[in-house]
């Protein structure tokens, strides 16, 4: 069986691919190609998964004492993966066609959070970042699975970023914005949340006492910017904070619309 002649030129386009090939681009591609991939995959899915023993351990079982962990992964290089795609492909094993593109396109996306972690700001209202905190993670293939996160911090004020899809802060943000939801305190001085804007980008701010300010910006479909503010004094000085970061181009990297 052959994969149609659309697949061919999409692998091969994809060996063009660099750190700073558009997200958008990229997001298409893996639609194509995972359409394309599942409608020739002769899928064997039901055969019989592995079994587990379900022997108990022994009394005698050691505890363990030795053992370094597992090292970091190294992320995977692009080029290779489609070149192990493209041969894949032509023996006709098409899930280690898809397998490879899949790893690719991780590749791509941790290449473009690289990319993003280092166009923010090197300092924040006096706060330093923290490099040795910087993480980029994807934990599978596709952008709602990629989150990028850098800290600020000085003394005991502390301001984490966390770029990406949070589905905890995306439910609430959603439910905020689709309702007429308002929360206020029986004096009706303060209120635990709010909207505002950020750069013109609609966003929800709130407050507690045990974790501080946390402000969160949607920038597209399924990306929104959090930040989390420890030991700030005011609203405003959170806003502030928040209008150093170049949100436009945070959301053209990633390809949102």
């Amino acid at each position: 069986m052959q994969l149609p002649k659309k697949i061919m030129m999409v692998i091969l386009a994809a060996g063009m691919i660099n750190t700073g090939l558009q997200a958008q681009f990229l997001k298409k591609l893996k639609e194509k190609v995972n359409n394309a991939v599942n409608k020739n995959i002769n899928n064997n899915s039901n055969s019989n998964s592995s079994q587990v023993p379900n022997g108990n351990a022994s009394n005698g079982k050691p505890t363990n004492t030795k053992g370094g962990g597992l090292t970091n992964t190294t992320p995977p290089d692009v080029n290779q993966q489609i070149a192990d795609a493209t041969q894949a492909q032509a023996s006709g094993n098409y899930s280690d066609a898809r397998y490879s593109i899949q790893q690719a396109l991780m590749g791509i996306e941790l290449q473009i959070g690289k990319q993003i972690l280092l166009s923010l700001p090197e300092s924040v209202s006096g706060l330093q970042k923290d490099t040795m905190q910087n993480k980029v993670m994807s934990t599978r293939w596709g952008w709602n699975n990629m989150t990028i996160q850098s800290v600020y911090k000085k003394d005991d004020k502390q301001m984490t970023v966390t770029i990406g899809n949070n589905g905890v802060y995306s439910g609430f943000v959603n439910m905020y914005f689709n309702s007429a939801y308002q929360q206020t305190s029986e004096n009706g001085d303060k209120q635990n949340v709010k909207q505002t804007k950020v750069k013109g980008y609609k966003a929800l701010i709130t407050y507690d006492d045990s974790k501080g300010y946390t402000l969160m910006v949607p920038i597209g479909q399924s990306s929104l910017i959090v930040w989390e503010c420890i030991n700030f004094g005011t609203e405003a000085e959170v806003m502030s904070a928040a209008n150093v970061f170049d949100i436009d181009g945070i959301k053209k990297m990633l390809g949102e619309q």
